[in-house]
């Protein structure tokens, strides 16, 4: 059995791939074994004397089947679980969605003069400090403060109301008394 190491050799160079890659046709291995330069290796592969193989084959296609599996929740229980629960999905990446969201209302809230700035401070520093849960809870935080507030407003209106009748009161009820001073004085 003749020794072609070198053409092993001389073909990955010519074929650009590792020797692994070529194979050499075992019917013509004097043929073969005659050639000692890569023109003339060259010429065997033309020829089909030397085949590049084609490359191994690693299917994806279980990966691709378990993944779908575990995108409905399939393979994730407890016993195919590493990492511990805040590894898997951080807490601080659930505050930083849950906070953005909220941030983010509020803003559009104050950008459509449907909260004024004071509420807005409020509410922004409540929210970092943890006390809504969620938007639905923040919405209902808002609606409460805004009826409060319309509340405060009518009943100041109603107060202020009340003072300028009083005020009015008793500027006539002065000025009846100036009146009846004033006659009294014309009298005698």
């Amino acid at each position: 059995m003749v020794s072609l190491k070198l053409q092993k050799r001389l073909a990955a160079d010519v074929l650009n791939c590792g020797q692994r890659k070529i194979w050499l046709d075992p019917n013509e291995i004097n043929e073969i074994s005659l050639a000692n330069s890569r023109r003339n290796i060259a010429r065997l592969a033309k020829d089909g004397l030397i085949i590049k193989k084609p490359t191994v084959v690693h299917s994806r296609a279980r990966v691709a089947l378990r993944n779908e599996a575990k995108r409905k929740g399939r393979h994730t229980g407890t016993g195919k679980r590493r990492g511990t629960a805040n590894a898997r999905l951080p807490e601080k990446v659930l505050w930083m969605r849950r906070i953005r969201v909220l941030r983010r209302l509020l803003k559009k809230m104050r950008d459509a003069k449907k909260i004024d700035k004071h509420i807005y401070h409020s509410l922004y520093m409540l929210a970092k400090g943890n006390q809504f849960k969620n938007k639905r809870v923040l919405i209902e935080q808002i609606h409460d403060m805004k009826t409060e507030k319309s509340k405060e407003k009518a009943l100041a209106e109603q107060a202020e109301a009340r003072k300028g009748r009083a005020r009015a009161r008793l500027a006539r009820k002065a000025d009846r008394e100036a009146k009846k001073a004033a006659a009294a004085e014309a009298e005698p």
